[in-house]
């Protein structure tokens, strides 16, 4: 398998369009023959990014590297920060207003469950300028 690069672009409030990087990509990888339990890890990931992006951070953009051996996905943004990165990776912890709660989003599991999902996990975030997340799965 040679080496695939993809690009996505995320836009913000976009509730219809998030999912479709995760989508997208979990086709392709069903395509190229990964194992299921590798297309579940990588579509949880990253859709769990996207849903942050669109809520969190006026949207953003989604790099990602498939590789015989990983899948590498980074999710940038230039939204606000995070000002305690500590206290957004608990469970159940979430800034997201009430308009998005009442579609179903917002519950706090977005950073914890991009951790949990991928085998290696990454984030930084420096207030007024943005966050970057980078996540790899082992295929």
């Amino acid at each position: 398998m040679a080496d695939i690069h993809l690009e996505y672009v995320v836009p913000e409030d976009d509730f219809t369009r998030a999912g479709e990087a995760s989508a997208d990509l979990k086709a392709r990888l069903k395509k190229l023959g990964l194992s299921s339990e590798a297309i579940r890890k990588v579509s949880i990931s990253l859709y769990e990014g996207e849903i942050n992006l669109a809520i969190h951070a006026k949207g953003g953009r989604i790099s990602v590297d498939v590789a015989p051996d990983n899948v590498h996905m980074c999710l940038r943004d230039d939204g606000p920060g995070i000002p305690d990165v500590a206290l957004a990776m608990r469970e159940g912890y979430s800034t997201a207003p009430d308009e998005v709660r009442s579609l179903g989003f917002g519950a706090g599991m977005g950073l914890p469950n991009m951790k949990k999902y991928a085998d290696e996990f990454e984030i930084e975030s420096t207030v007024g300028v943005g966050t970057t997340v980078c996540m790899r799965v082992f295929v």
